[in-house]
């Protein structure tokens, strides 16, 4: 099924952890899947460039020639930098945040490290941490000891929950129906009837996912 508007974030492009073989083929077949791409933040994992394998190069000549026959919008995530120039040449629109009308729902879309108060607060402390997750990643490559590690974190757990926290209520705040986020990783649903949060996860972790929308109606989905 071909849907409105189809929302990924956390590609983390130049990272040894990049499912860059998934997110390929995924996108080899997005404009059947939809007419809308957005790619919310996070699509470099730093502006080294030399890092890129030749399926990283590989997946941004894809999105360059996706874009010349579906809608392709980039939204800028902390890991992302001033990357203007460089959506010129995938030819996408770049932007802070977007904001969606699909099915008479107004659904906001944005990165979502404005609301993690960790990296606000604490960025010393933040880059340190992040130094650390990154090494056990590499030290360990079937990524048990990483998922373990972050999921028995009560930092990452608490950091999670104020980004939703956060998110609902900048999204009540701004009169919308959802908030579609990515930045924490961690795939999320939460439908309280009058306002939703929901979260794409990324394409880091064992599971890829990202979110189909769909006359208003948003679906978290898995790629297998």
């Amino acid at each position: 099924m071909k849907s409105d508007v189809i929302i990924i974030s956390d590609l983390h492009l130049g990272s040894h952890i990049c499912q860059d073989e998934k997110i390929l083929k995924f996108l080899q077949t997005i404009e059947f899947r939809t007419d809308h791409l957005i790619i919310n933040g996070d699509l470099f994992d730093n502006w080294n460039f030399s890092r890129l394998s030749y399926n990283h190069w590989k997946i941004l000549k894809t999105i360059r020639k996706a874009s010349e026959k579906i809608h392709v919008t980039w939204i800028a995530g902390n890991h992302d930098g001033p990357s203007e120039i460089i959506s010129q040449l995938l030819n996408v629109e770049f932007l802070e945040e977007y904001r969606l009308l699909n099915g008479n729902k107004d659904i906001i879309v944005l990165h979502g490290d404005i609301f993690d108060e960790y990296i606000s607060k604490y960025p010393r402390l933040a880059k340190i941490a992040d130094f650390f997750y990154r090494l056990v990643q590499k030290l360990d490559p079937s990524l048990y000891w990483a998922r373990k590690l972050k999921r028995s974190s009560k930092t990452f757990l608490r950091a999670v929950e104020t980004v939703e926290k956060r998110a609902l209520e900048y999204c009540k705040k701004n009169q919308a129906d959802s908030i579609c986020l990515g930045h924490t990783h961690h795939p999320a649903v939460v439908d309280l009837g009058y306002i939703g949060y929901y979260n794409s996860g990324s394409w880091t972790d064992t599971v890829c996912t990202y979110l189909a929308i769909n006359q208003g109606k948003i679906e978290l989905e898995k790629y297998e």
